[in-house]
């Protein structure tokens, strides 16, 4: 079951369940976390939907970034496609992601209020003093004030590599700012997601209606547990609102690729759809 976060034509937000290309409302449900952190998600979403409504097309609502309250965090070099790109940005601290890349310990930081969160269609944004920004394709964890995953959705974690690599502390720098992270476009219920194997995340770049960056990999190739990651975020810091994960990236452009404004960035996650947005530099 997908659920999603929406805002209808006169400007109320609702949510609702996306179910072959329509969402059909939730009679009643006042938040997305309130549903998401209940015992039994998809019982009471199928509670609260009304019998013999067929709902709208999801072209008719402006679907907006799947969370309420919660803060985003994210993990790093989770990947070893990001390790070794992050060992080239960073000459000089190549070492230290070798490191975290084995250590018990993961990299976790503090990506994003939900208030800075873009939503499906909305604009990403590159830095102005930045000369090599990449989006960061990432499955993102939904989990509740309890540390349960209780589902997925699609992350872009927007980052500075130049910034990143001229030195590894200016990392909040190059992660945190306006239009640095967006999600969407629903979350795909814990238990929904396929298999590692078969879950696949593309991510495709497009400048000028031409493809100019298209790869993709698989959460197979992810070096890390969900659970270990959950059980290292919740360690020391609680989380009354819940909080979403980025997992990290297994997609990386070349080095000679930058973001430009105008691209359109769209990610790909089998099992949760597809989130879209432009770049802009304003």
């Amino acid at each position: 079951m997908q659920l999603c976060k929406v805002r209808r034509s006169g400007g109320e937000t609702a949510v609702g369940v996306l179910d072959a290309g329509r969402v059909r409302l939730l009679d009643g449900a006042h938040t997305l976390s309130g549903v998401l952190y209940s015992n039994d998600p998809a019982g009471l979403a199928r509670s609260l939907l009304k019998a013999g409504d067929p709902g709208v097309p999801v072209e008719s609502v402006a679907l907006l970034a799947p969370l309420d309250d919660q803060e985003v965090w994210a993990a790093g070099v989770t990947y070893k496609r990001s390790r070794e790109a992050r060992e080239r940005e960073s000459a000089g601290a190549a070492r230290f992601y070798d490191l975290v890349y084995n250590a018990p310990r993961p990299e976790l930081f503090f990506k994003a209020p939900a208030r800075r969160v873009v939503g499906p269609g909305g604009a990403v944004r590159i830095r102005r003093d930045s000369h090599w920004s990449v989006p960061e394709p990432e499955l993102a964890l939904v989990i509740s004030p309890t540390l349960k995953i209780v589902g997925y959705t699609i992350g872009n974690d927007m980052s500075s590599r130049d910034i990143e690599g001229e030195n590894p502390l200016y990392l909040p720098q190059a992660k945190f700012y306006d239009g640095a992270c967006a999600l969407g476009p629903t979350v795909t219920l814990a238990g929904d997601l396929p298999s590692p194997d078969l879950t696949a995340i593309r991510l495709l770049i497009t400048r000028g209606g031409a493809v100019v960056f298209d790869g993709a990999t698989t959460l197979a190739a992810m070096h890390r547990s969900f659970e270990d990651l959950v059980s290292w975020l919740g360690r020391e810091t609680s989380f009354p609102d819940g909080v979403v994960l980025l997992t990290g990236t297994g997609v990386v452009p070349p080095d000679d690729f930058t973001l430009a404004p105008g691209d359109e960035i769209t990610i790909e996650i089998a099992g949760i759809g597809k989130l879209t947005n432009v770049v802009d530099r304003a």
